[in-house]
């Protein structure tokens, strides 16, 4: 099951965090996939072109989020910075910070989850990412922020990028799956996961960096900033 679609949005470019010659970091909504998917539907990548903002080209999406994750992503304007973006991520010179509630409360303040993660298939399932020793190294610190009844506000700090990494973390490593996560949890009211903040290096610039503000779907849960 689908996390709620984004049927009539407001204008992407009226979720800009941060802009200025080599990139722009907006705040992606919840809901709206950044690559368009099988099915049409509005996406991130459908958008871009009102994202110019007077230049020629077009910006690029650098990374992902998935569609029901909200918060900031990163666009290039032009193929020099994303290729110099990109390796960025590659290198790890990229500070990331999630927030999420989750379906628990940890005993422990704080940690890191070291648990590496590969994918499996199947034609009833489909696709997943499990724990794995033989895949991919992941790791994630994490800090507890706030208790709310049976949940609890975690910051989650990835200092690897792999696909559903904070889900499976949260999940496998924490015990207690993402609220809303419909393939590591229960599915609900949509996943609560949301990325905060992002600055990434660039070389003798300042970062590019930017907050994202705090959503009102966790507000509804009780989280307050």
């Amino acid at each position: 099951m689908r996390g709620p679609r984004f049927p009539n949005p407001d204008p992407l470019s009226d979720h800009v965090l941060f802009i200025d010659g080599e990139a722009v970091i907006v705040n992606k909504p919840a809901g709206l996939p950044v690559a368009t998917p099988r099915v049409p539907a509005l996406s991130v990548e459908l958008q871009l072109a009102e994202l110019r903002f007077g230049f020629e080209r077009t910006p690029s999406i650098v990374h992902r989020l998935d569609q029901d994750t909200s918060g900031c992503l990163l666009l290039a304007r032009n193929p020099k910075a994303h290729k110099r973006f990109a390796a960025a991520f590659e290198a790890g010179d990229v500070t990331k910070r999630y927030i999420a509630i989750v379906d628990g409360i940890p005993d422990e303040d704080e940690g890191v989850i070291d648990l590496p993660l590969g994918k499996v298939s199947s034609a009833r399932e489909g696709w997943r990412m499990v724990v794995d020793e033989r895949g991919k190294a992941c790791v994630t610190k994490w800090k507890r922020l706030a208790v709310e009844g049976s949940r609890a506000l975690i910051e989650f700090s990835p200092e690897t990028g792999r696909t559903h990494q904070l889900r499976v973390h949260a999940a496998s490593g924490l015990g207690m799956p993402i609220t809303g996560d419909p393939v590591y949890g229960r599915a609900g009211q949509g996943l609560m996961l949301h990325a905060s903040y992002l600055s990434i290096k660039r070389g003798d610039k300042p970062n590019a960096e930017a907050t994202a503000p705090w959503p009102d779907r966790f507000s509804a849960l009780g989280f307050t900033a």
